[in-house]
């Protein structure tokens, strides 16, 4: 038997499989269930409520942003405490044994039996699954959702939301050239993280080796931990991301 039981939910949830937008909305982080068998991993529910354990309001922005664009979503159900869907698995930051300043238990130690486990359970099927939806499709504008934690080992971030992006910064500069020209924002580009092979799995290996357009979003968890945020910021980027696209479009890239 595998790790998850038949009466759980699977790794990952599609929004809108025959969406007709080009953009793709990927949310790593959506979810913090723990598979049954591996019970709470150690640690009491106030520490898997917290950032540690998924993007708080991801879920329900990329939910309502996915319905406004009517574009295809893949939102990843389980803990990143479980195994982390944006890290290549060999980094100790798939499994991770200390989250900001927190101990995981249930995570010390883990042979490579165990490691395997959780990655055929949840990684594989969920990145398997945005493989099959970007070869089926003849265009795909692959978008990163994430959330970012306002504090973060006592330092206060002070941007809403960043775009972050590596080797093809093109869209990421589009939209971060509109989130600019809303008002009122503080936009940041490659901080509170950057995009690498080492740190990220999502982008490099969807997006980047397939040769895709993408810009992968964080957004501040404050702002979305609510429905009218979550409403309010997806409204919005489903302004901006079809204008920076077509901005992309037209040729008139930012230097």
């Amino acid at each position: 038997m595998g790790l998850l039981h038949h009466d759980e939910p699977p790794a990952y949830e599609i929004e809108r499989p025959a969406g007709v937008s080009p953009f793709l909305l990927t949310a790593d982080h959506a979810g913090r269930l723990i598979p049954r068998i591996l019970g709470d991993l150690g640690l009491p529910e106030a520490e898997r409520a917290r950032h540690i354990a998924w993007d708080i309001g991801i879920g329900g922005v990329t939910r309502r942003l996915s319905e406004a664009l009517d574009a295809t979503a893949i939102l990843q159900n389980y803990s990143r405490l479980v195994v982390d869907c944006n890290r290549q698995p060999g980094v100790a930051s798939a499994f991770p044994q200390l989250s900001e300043a927190t101990p995981v238990p249930g995570n010390a130690a883990l042979d490579k039996v165990a490691k395997a486990a959780r990655l055929a359970a949840i990684f594989d099927p969920y990145h398997g699954a945005i493989h099959r939806v970007i070869a089926a499709r003849p265009r795909t504008v692959y978008v990163a959702m994430h959330s970012f934690t306002p504090v973060y080992l006592g330092q206060a971030r002070s941007m809403d939301i960043a775009v972050l992006y590596n080797r093809n910064p093109r869209l990421s500069r589009e939209l971060a050239a509109l989130l600019r020209g809303e008002g009122g924002l503080v936009v940041a580009e490659n901080a509170p993280y950057r995009v690498s092979d080492e740190t990220d799995y999502g982008v490099p290996v969807h997006a980047e080796r397939g040769g895709l357009d993408y810009v992968e979003i964080e957004i501040r968890q404050d702002l979305i931990a609510e429905a009218a945020g979550q409403e309010q910021w997806a409204e919005r980027l489903a302004r901006l991301l079809p204008a920076a696209l077509s901005r992309l479009d037209g040729g008139r890239v930012m230097a």
